[in-house]
């Protein structure tokens, strides 16, 4: 339930009370305290899906809402109407659980806390992060999530992009960028400190630790966990659901992979950095591509916009950063999507060589645990492909042909010379007892 207050003129209060009589809105009308001439506050309870609808009327009838409005929470209203207007929006043909457009903005806007806090917080959570990858910890992965801020700016720039204000796609943006960034510098310095002090066995290796090696090979499902992480978060600032709830989502796209690149820094580990970036990238344009169809979905749009008028709607002077953000997003998905799809693709490639391996009447004793292409851009990177393959066998039995036939195959269906490297788990199984 919305409380809204509004000041308007003399000439335009016949206007208004005639939007809300039409409308079936209970309202107040008083005299401006202060006595100006000719102005009058205007008080109705409408419910939160009313909102827009009302706003939009005052529009179309030539009232300016923005001259000053303040629209309030309120926990309950008694009117006269207000039962016939709860049952047409909240439950009714014009049900609508979307908010509106100025709520919106303002909902987003204070998703963003002060810098000092933002700032700490979230090279905090990235420090959380970083224990948590070289621990292979998933719990303190998760932990890092929960105390990351970036909901905030990940919001305020997509809103800002659907609304096209500037302002707030510079400042969403901005502050995303410099968080992230501190993000991977605290995790290069406590990473740092941590080898350099031996917190750490020195036989430790980053890339078979599985939290890490979830985050160094982008794929479908790395750009899934962006596309709902932004569509997650588009939804819930709409309809009022807990920031709380979305924030963890984005961060789950994001501060796990800004640790890993922190960790592959320090390691000097140019594919766990490289990869790690790209899935970082990956994410941040997904979430940002996701939230803002979302956003035009539910049917939020510029200040200014012209249904069904594409000729006035391609103005550079109104809409000229919404249409940056887009070029900026479509040129990322573009050259990092081309990468991904790239490495996608040689890891199918690896998966079916692998099972059509295994798959030998001379490797039935073998069981599959894991297989694992670290990214790779190709030809370009310099280095060659490399692949792991965990398998689990018997004790005392050796499967020395299994690289190298793997490897062949990948030769043979791929454009690649990969070092193909197997990895072995001795296991041994009591027969069942005979009564």
């Amino acid at each position: 339930m919305r409380l809204v207050r509004t000041l308007v003129s003399d000439a335009d209060s016949e206007r208004v009370v005639a939007i809300l009589d039409e409308e079936n809105i209970d309202y107040v009308v008083t005299p401006e305290a202060s006595a100006r001439e000719d102005l009058l506050v205007v008080e109705f309870p409408v419910p939160e899906q009313a909102l827009e609808v009302v706003f939009d009327r005052f529009e179309d009838a030539g009232v300016r809402a923005d001259s000053y409005t303040v629209v309030t929470e309120a926990k309950a209203a008694l009117s006269e109407n207000m039962d016939d207007i709860e049952e047409r929006f909240v439950v009714g043909e014009e049900e609508d659980s979307s908010i509106a457009a100025e709520e919106l903005r303002s909902q987003a806007l204070t998703l963003l806390p002060d810098a000092f806090t933002y700032y700490l917080l979230t090279c905090l959570s990235a420090v959380v992060a970083t224990a948590g990858l070289l621990l292979d910890a998933p719990a303190l992965v998760v932990g890092s999530m929960v105390i990351a801020p970036l909901v905030g700016s990940a919001l305020t720039a997509s809103v800002g992009t659907v609304l096209a204000s500037r302002e707030m796609i510079l400042d969403g943006f901005k502050t995303q960028v410099y968080g992230l960034g501190v993000a991977v510098l605290g995790a290069i310095t406590f990473g740092f400190i941590l080898r350099s002090g031996l917190f750490l066995p020195p036989s430790l290796r980053p890339a078979t630790t599985a939290q890490i090696a979830q985050r160094i090979s982008p794929g479908l499902l790395s750009l899934t966990i962006g596309v709902c992480a932004g569509a997650a978060g588009a939804v819930g600032i709409s309809t009022g659901i807990s920031a709380a709830l979305v924030g963890v989502m984005i961060a789950a796209a994001l501060i796990p992979a800004a640790a890993a690149v922190g960790i592959g820094v320090v390691w000097t580990a140019p594919t766990i950095a490289f990869g790690a970036f790209v899935l970082l990238v990956v994410n941040v344009a997904s979430i940002h591509v996701s939230s803002v169809a979302v956003f035009w979905y539910l049917g939020y749009r510029p200040d200014q916009w012209v249904p069904d008028d594409l000729r006035a709607n391609a103005s550079l002077r109104r809409f000229g950063p919404s249409l940056a953000v887009g070029g900026v997003l479509l040129v990322s998905v573009v050259l990092v999507g081309g990468l991904v799809s790239t490495h996608v693709t040689f890891e199918q490639s690896a998966n079916a060589a692998v099972e059509e391996t295994l798959a030998q009447e001379q490797y039935e004793d073998l069981e599959l645990v894991r297989v694992q292409s670290a990214f790779n851009p190709g030809p370009l990177s310099g280095q060659p492909q490399e692949v792991t393959v965990t398998v689990r066998g018997p004790v005392g039995q050796t499967f020395p042909e299994v690289s190298d036939r793997i490897r062949d195959r990948l030769i043979a269906e791929t454009d690649r010379e990969p070092v193909v490297r197997v990895e072995f788990v001795t296991s041994q199984r009591s027969p069942p007892e005979h009564s």
